[in-house]
């Protein structure tokens, strides 16, 4: 394809949450990713319903959203920068579903990528599982509350590192 694009793994892994037990995705960060408005987004799912059970997609009860806007700690400034309804959460499924329905080369090649960071993450979780087992249990009992811990851990354990940074400055041990 002569328009392809980079989109990079950690950007997407940022955006993987775990809510009621699933990893999922949420609307308007897959609006951004696949370059469309939230509502048409939605618009989309809801005129294929049908291709949408339960186990692919869901809608953020209130309290899921309140404390998803209590995570951001710095709103930006400006109207229309957070959403005010809420959000649905796309499953690994949900999100493959998304392709079809949107029908663009751009929803093709974001949920290819994307798939490939699911498919990435469960590797992760196999190569590691009994460390993964326990963190999913903990994950469990304290679910959102600790979300960027979790986050943290997994990042830690995970087989992507990143590089050291260059040093600036005048330094004596020549590193």
């Amino acid at each position: 394809m002569s328009n392809q694009f980079i989109l990079p793994v950690q950007a997407i892994k940022e955006k993987i949450y775990l809510i009621r037990g699933s990893k999922v995705m949420l609307s308007h960060d897959l609006a951004r990713l696949y370059n469309v408005e939230p509502r048409a987004l939605i618009q989309a799912v809801k005129r294929n319903a049908e291709r949408f059970p339960t186990d692919f997609m869901f809608q953020l009860n209130t309290d899921e959203f309140q404390l998803l806007r209590s995570q951001i700690v710095i709103l930006e400034i400006g109207r229309g920068k957070h959403p005010k309804h809420r959000p649905y959460a796309f499953t690994e499924q949900g999100v493959a579903m998304l392709s079809a329905v949107l029908r663009s080369d751009r929803a093709i090649q974001v949920s290819i990528a994307i798939m490939r960071v699911f498919v990435k993450l469960q590797r992760i979780v196999v190569n590691n599982e009994p460390l993964s087992r326990r963190i999913d249990d903990l994950e469990k009992k304290y679910d959102s509350q600790f979300h960027s811990v979790f986050h943290a851990i997994r990042q830690l354990i995970g087989p992507d590192t990143v590089p050291p940074k260059r040093r600036i400055g005048f330094h004596t041990d020549r590193k």
